[in-house]
């Protein structure tokens, strides 16, 4: 009896102790992959922000498919990157709606924005960043903001439209771009559209369990931006947003002490909540232009192409 209960003994506390290195082991291992996943987070951390290649950096058509005018232009940044642009006059124009797209495909995906923005008496101006499309260069946060101003400038310098007719348009990751050049410009109007509150809002919401607020070099802070600007702003958000939860919204609009901010709210998903929402989008923003540039229809000399 003596003999047999040794063994037995012996035999649970080999048992247990090769429970418990199986379970260093599986520790180990997870704290091994959670310290790798916060390493390509922190080292790729652009290629998930910038997705230039999303939808390919081909042309997939021009303004003209839409019936729309165009000319084809190229701007120089100050840091030697060239940049590829469409600009779209019309002839009645009542201001110039400066067009910073998201994050992902380039300037011919947006034709049905350029479409809207036409029947809404715009001139516009879009362009790629660089490493976007036909533009050179590759993408940082630094880098489309200098992107942002070079585009900024060819308005203002060589087209000699007035900076207090110029509206700033972002939707997306353009918002938090547009957003950056608002605090240094005086534009007439800006409206941002399915904007992030700032990186690092968006990372913690998607990597609640990864140290992201720690980790973000890219921080692109909207609201930041947005508070240090006194430009009349226009949020457009739909609560059926799947990528940007309407929260960024509120949370951008909120940055606004002064009450000068304005919250269309739409419906659809991220990417086409404008075009579901057609109707109420294109009134929701006639309203807005109309308040601080005029009614459409009207003699807009100014700003209409020199």
């Amino acid at each position: 009896m003596i003999v047999a209960y040794c063994w037995i003994g012996n035999g649970l506390g080999g048992a247990g102790l090769i429970s418990g290195v199986f379970v260093l082991r599986v520790v180990f291992l997870a704290v091994l992959v959670y310290l790798g996943l916060v390493l390509v987070l922190f080292l790729f951390q652009a290629r998930m922000v910038f997705l230039p290649n999303v939808a390919g950096r081909d042309l997939v058509a021009t303004p003209s498919a839409v019936g729309l005018e165009y000319q084809e232009l190229w701007l120089e940044t100050d840091d030697g990157e060239r940049l590829h642009g469409w600009w779209l006059p019309h002839p009645d124009a009542r201001a110039t709606l400066l067009f910073h797209h998201g994050n992902a495909g380039n300037i011919s995906h947006r034709l049905d924005s350029l479409l809207l923005f036409h029947q809404l008496d715009l001139n516009v101006l879009i362009f790629d960043y660089r490493g976007y499309g036909q533009s050179s260069g590759r993408p940082s946060e630094a880098g489309v903001y200098a992107d942002a101003r070079a585009a900024w400038n060819w308005l203002v310098d060589d087209k000699q439209i007035p900076q207090d007719r110029i509206v700033l348009f972002g939707r997306s990751m353009g918002g938090a771009i547009a957003a950056q050049l608002a605090s240094e410009v005086s534009a007439g109007a800006m409206i941002l559209e399915s904007t992030f509150s700032s990186v690092p809002d968006v990372a913690a919401e998607i990597y609640w369990w990864l140290p992201v607020r720690w980790l973000a070099r890219i921080r692109f802070p909207t609201i930041e931006h947005v508070a240090a600007s006194d430009i009349p702003l226009l949020v457009v958000h739909s609560r059926d947003d799947e990528i940007i939860s309407f929260a960024h919204a509120e949370r951008i609009g909120a940055a606004v002490a002064d009450g000068r901010a304005e919250l269309l709210e739409i419906q659809g998903d991220h990417n086409t909540g404008f075009l579901r929402s057609r109707e109420r989008y294109l009134a929701g923003l006639s309203a807005f232009l109309e308040r601080h540039f005029g009614p459409s229809g009207e003699d807009h000399a100014d700003v209409a192409d020199p």
